[in-house]
């Protein structure tokens, strides 16, 4: 399984804490949420062609 790049993680929990209005305390939680995220669009671009048309379909 691919797992997203480290500096895309680091960008995009960036992108949530500034969203967020830069909270103190809580990188951790930013950092896991943006890891969750990138993870499921690796995980959809990996999938076969079968499988995104069944996706797809619902």
């Amino acid at each position: 399984m691919a797992a997203p790049k480290e500096m895309d993680v680091v960008r995009r929990a960036y992108e949530l804490w500034q969203q967020a209005g830069e909270p103190l305390g809580k990188d951790d939680e930013f950092y896991h949420q943006a890891k969750k995220e990138l993870q499921e669009t690796v995980d959809k671009e990996n999938q076969p062609a079968a499988d995104k048309r069944a996706c797809a379909a619902r």
